[in-house]
């Protein structure tokens, strides 16, 4: 069996810092929120108001710099939520796109 490669902090994949305002999308709910930080599979946001959703609930985020992203909820609290990425083929290909343009590594075009 492969271990799996953690971050310093026991994340999966590093997290940037960034201050991107969008809106949750949950059951006809909507709401203003703003992310905090995002990795290649997941992101944290800040809510702007309650919503209902809780652990393991699919939501749906959108704004200019990813378009309109799914997610599973992995955690709420205070006002706070963290998300994980469907692994679509095309919320894959938003992330990617995202990281490319906002985030280059050196080397990359």
């Amino acid at each position: 069996m492969l271990a799996a490669k953690f971050t310093a902090d026991g994340r999966r994949s590093p997290r940037l810092r960034c201050h991107i305002r969008g809106t949750l999308e949950y059951i006809g709910q909507k709401l203003d929120v703003r992310i905090l930080d995002i990795s290649k599979t997941g992101m944290a946001l800040q809510l702007e108001g309650w919503v209902e959703a809780k652990r393991g609930a699919m939501v749906a985020v959108r704004c200019a710099e990813l378009g309109h992203i799914e997610c599973t909820v992995r955690w709420y609290r205070a006002g706070k939520m963290g998300l994980e990425f469907k692994q679509t083929t095309n919320s894959v290909a938003q992330v990617t796109a995202y990281f490319r343009y906002f985030h280059p590594q050196p080397g990359e075009t």
